[in-house]
């Protein structure tokens, strides 16, 4: 049985379909939700699977904190779910193929520091595509490159706003993300 964790900073929707999906697994559990901000909700959707949650500032995780946390839980895999700060060298470093992360968009584009949310579909709108999607890939010390292993896309109308495309991404996510955290595992 694989031990999952599972880092957020907000809402948390993408990390409760994880934990719905795994909840009854034979393959995997979440094991521990953790956060950055003390105030996301994903730290009361956790409660509702009695997953264990524990939340760090940013200088703890510099310091070592989270890495000596997940290891202490004995966590096989991160699954960054919304997951705002840049990861530190050390922790890609002990997961190394191990950290997965899911950006709402079709890399290469759209990614990298402060691409995320809201702010990557005001972009997608802005360019005019024709489509967006997602973009599930490990995580390495960059933000948004490490090796892809899924995309999902969706097709876009010149009617389509910021919102409504957040909207038809989230719905990729939802389906797609659990299933291809199960393959990975």
């Amino acid at each position: 049985m694989k031990l999952l964790a599972i880092l957020a900073s907000g809402s948390g929707s993408n990390a409760e379909k994880i934990m719905e999906y795994f909840q009854d697994s034979d393959k995997a559990t979440i094991a521990l939700v953790g956060s950055n901000k003390p105030e996301a909700f994903v730290l009361e959707r956790a409660k509702k699977f009695d997953v264990p949650t524990f939340t760090f500032s940013r200088k703890e995780m510099d310091a070592g904190l989270l890495l000596e946390k997940l290891q202490q839980e004995k966590i096989d895999w991160v699954i960054l779910a919304g997951f705002l700060l840049k990861i530190p060298v050390e922790l890609t470093r002990a997961f190394p193929d191990r950290m997965v992360n899911i950006h709402p968009a079709l890399l290469p584009k759209y990614g990298g520091k402060g691409m995320y949310g809201s702010h990557v579909h005001e972009a997608v709108k802005a360019a005019g595509d024709k489509e967006t999607g997602i973009t599930i890939h490990l995580v390495n010390e960059n933000y948004d490159e490490g090796r892809i292993v899924f995309q999902a896309s969706t097709p876009l109308s010149d009617s389509d706003t910021p919102e409504s495309i957040a909207e038809k991404v989230h719905a990729l996510e939802h389906k797609h993300f659990p299933e291809v955290i199960a393959s990975l595992l």
